[in-house]
C-alpha cells in the first residue's frame, strides 16, 4: 500500500507541472472506492491550483473564473498510482480516472480499485473534512514535539505498532516504516504504548522523522505497484533492516530478525536489540 513517503514523492513529482493547468475533460472508468460526486462536465473549465498532501490523501483545489470551485480528494488506496504526461494513451484496464489537462493527463491507475477520487466544496466541507477529521498530526509538524507525542502515546494501552498504524496521534508511519522506526529507536513492537518512558517516546518519534526522511529521500518503497507520477520506482525496501527480512541476521548484533503477525499485519523485528 503507498504510504506518505509515497504519496509525497507522487506529489513532488506532478504538483509544479499541473498547476495553473485548465481543465479540458475528465474520464471515469470502472467505479472506484466512492463516486466522484460531481458531474465531470462542471469541472471543465476550471484551473488546477497548487496540489497539497494530508496524511495519505491529495488535494487538487480548482478556480473557475478566478474563484474557489473545490477540488479533488485522491487516494491511492492499496494498490493505486498516478501517471502525469503530456499523452496518456489509450486507457487501460485498471486506468480509472484521467483528469485531462492543458499541461497533460493526470491517471489513476489501481487494480485493486481501492483508491479514491473525490469532489468536495473546500478541504473544511464534507466529504473532505470527514476523511481527513481523524488524521494525526504530520510527522514533521514542529508543533508535534516529543512532550506531546508522550502524553499521546501515554493514553492508549494497545502494543506500540498498532498505535503507529493508525495514524491518529501521528500520520505516516506505515507498516514497513513503523517497523524500521521501531529497529531504530530499539524499541519492542508488542511494548504497550502507555508504558514507554518520556525519553523513549522522544527517540521513537526522532526515528519516525528519520525514517521517513530517509524513505523520501530514496523515492518510497516499491514491494508491488508503486509508481511516481514520473513511472519511477521506489528503493527504500532494498536499505530495510529488519522489514522483510526474517530468519537473517540483525545487522546490529547478529541475532536473527523475527516475524509476528499484528493486527493481520507481519511485524518484523530483532528481540535482541528491541527491549519491551
Amino acid at each position: 500500500m503507498p504510504e506518505l513517503p509515497e504519496v509525497e514523492v507522487t506529489l513532488r513529482s506532478f504538483a509544479e507541472r499541473i498547476d495553473g493547468a485548465e481543465v479540458l475533460s475528465v474520464r471515469l472508468g470502472a467505479p472506484l472506492r466512492w463516486p466522484l460526486g460531481r458531474a465531470p462536465r462542471l469541472l471543465t473549465g476550471c484551473r488546477v491550483g497548487r496540489a497539497s498532501r494530508r496524511g495519505k490523501y491529495l488535494w487538487l483545489p480548482l478556480t473557475q473564473a478566478s474563484r474557489p470551485a473545490g477540488g479533488l480528494l485522491m487516494h491511492l488506496g492499496m494498490s493505486g498510482s498516478l501517471a502525469f504526461n503530456h499523452q496518456a494513451g489509450a486507457a487501460g484496464k485498471h486506468d480509472h480516472f484521467d483528469l485531462v489537462t492543458s499541461r497533460g493527463v493526470l491517471r489513476l491507475t489501481d487494480p485493486r480499485r481501492f483508491g479514491a477520487v473525490l469532489w468536495s466544496a473546500a478541504l473544511d466541507a464534507a466529504p473532505a473534512a470527514t476523511l481527513l477529521a481523524r488524521l494525526g498530526a504530520e510527522p514533521f509538524d514542529p508543533a508535534l514535539t516529543g512532550e506531546r507525542f508522550h502524553a499521546a502515546l501515554k493514553r492508549r494501552r494497545s502494543p506500540i505498532k498498532a498505535v503507529l498504524l493508525a495514524g491518529d496521534i501521528v500520520v505516516g508511519a506505515g507498516n514497513i516504516y513503523a517497523c524500521e522506526a521501531l529497529f531504530d529507536a530499539g524499541i519492542d513492537p508488542r511494548t504497550r504504548s502507555d508504558r514507554l518512558s518520556r525519553p523513549r517516546a522522544e527517540r521513537l518519534l526522532a526515528s519516525v522523522r528519520a525514517t521517513l526522511s530517509q524513505a523520501l529521500a530514496l523515492g518510497g518503497s516499491t514491494l508491488r505497484d508503486f509508481r511516481d507520477a514520473h513511472g519511477m520506482d521506489g528503493s527504500y525496501q532494498a536499505s530495510a533492516r529488519v522489514y522483510g527480512r526474517a530468519g537473517e541476521p540483525c545487522g546490529r548484533c547478529g541475532t536473527p530478525v523475527r516475524r509476528v503477525v499484528q493486527g493481520q499485519r507481519s511485524t518484523f523485528f530483532c528481540p535482541g536489540c528491541q527491549r519491551r
